[in-house]
């Protein structure tokens, strides 16, 4: 009986932009964590080169993508005005009432929000690969590792003393020592891990098909998690990992989705669109940072000289008003992102 038709790869854009852009980060990211000198793979700082390449240029910039796929389209502004008015009043007001209760509150509220958005991202990515596959009894296997890559490291940064990096501030998440649970959780994952390579070594035994796309996400979703959650305990490693892995892809879909000129719909949208777009959300990343360093942080004065000359405020009353505005860009961002990348019957392309 012969085989049937190989299946064609379900990239989002080609091969090579998917590659480099989407799938490749976390392998890149692992890379160079693995070449850095055994103390920055564990050390508690964080070099000021690297939190500007990282940090600043791309984990805080991503976040400003999203106003490409809303604000700045006025086919989204129409189709989603409330949304895109309520979400930013109802983050400001939660950030408020949160931070109201306590500083800590608020970050850790915020942590566990960036971490919802983060696991969901790769969920997202791997709907968007699989969804050329017609549904058999184990695609189970897909969601559920997804979920396990990201969930696990995170369930045993929870169940582990505390680690020599944070999500936003020290204590933000709630954790607690616990050996044997770090044991159980690594069995279960390891476990998880056979059972989905089984099954795509017999589905590939008996149809000559593998999903290349879907299986490097995996493959770069398990790696870049468990390097640099668990396996090393560093500042600079985990914030590699973290944010590259995050970021890059994600401005990578932004960019895709971008509208042609033809349909009228964004000035970043025409023959210099890529240096407009990379150009405006590094622009406002830099503002956003130059104001959190000079009315809070007090941390990068060599990167944002100007911004020293703001009054840092400490009064309690008036940082519960200032901080969950200065957060305010990113908890819209979290919460914008649960919506605007949703697939539909009619786009089977988004996320």
């Amino acid at each position: 009986m012969p085989y049937p038709t190989p299946l064609r790869q379900p990239w989002i854009r080609s091969p090579r932009y998917d590659g480099w852009l989407i799938l490749a980060p976390p392998f890149v990211a692992l890379a160079v964590v693995a070449l850095l000198p055994a103390p920055f793979r564990h050390t508690t700082e964080l070099p000021l080169l690297a939190w500007v390449g990282v940090v600043l240029l791309i984990d805080v910039a991503h976040v400003y993508g999203t106003l490409f796929q809303t604000y700045f389209d006025p086919v989204q502004r129409r189709q989603r005005r409330t949304l895109l008015w309520a979400a930013p009043l109802a983050c400001y007001a939660g950030g408020v009432v949160l931070h109201a209760a306590g500083a800590l509150v608020f970050w850790r509220a915020l942590a566990y929000l960036a971490v919802f958005h983060f696991v969901r991202q790769q969920y997202g990515f791997m709907r968007l690969y699989g969804r050329q596959e017609t549904p058999t009894p184990g695609a189970w296997l897909n969601p559920a590792l997804i979920y396990a890559a990201t969930l696990y490291p995170l369930l045993y940064w929870h169940l582990s003393p505390p680690r020599n990096f944070n999500w936003f501030v020290e204590g933000d998440f709630v954790q607690r020592d616990w050996p044997l649970g770090r044991h159980l959780a690594t069995g279960l994952y390891l476990a998880l891990l056979l059972v989905y390579l089984g099954r795509e070594t017999w589905r590939y035994y008996r149809t000559r098909r593998f999903n290349l796309p879907r299986n490097l996400l995996l493959g770069g979703t398990a790696l870049s998690w468990y390097a640099g959650i668990v396996l090393f305990n560093g500042d600079l490693a985990f914030t590699l990992l973290n944010v590259v892995a995050h970021g890059v892809p994600y401005l990578a879909l932004v960019w895709s989705r971008r509208p042609t000129p033809a349909a009228g719909r964004g000035w970043w949208a025409g023959r210099y669109g890529l240096p407009l777009f990379l150009g405006a959300i590094a622009l406002f990343a830099f503002l956003e940072e130059g104001l959190w360093d000079g009315l809070v942080w007090r941390e990068h004065g060599t990167v944002f000289g100007w911004f020293q000359h703001l009054p840092p405020v400490a009064e309690p009353t008036l940082l519960m008003w200032l901080v969950p505005l200065l957060a305010l860009p990113q908890s819209t961002h979290y919460v914008l992102d649960g919506f605007i990348w949703r697939r539909n019957k009619s786009s089977s392309g988004q996320l």
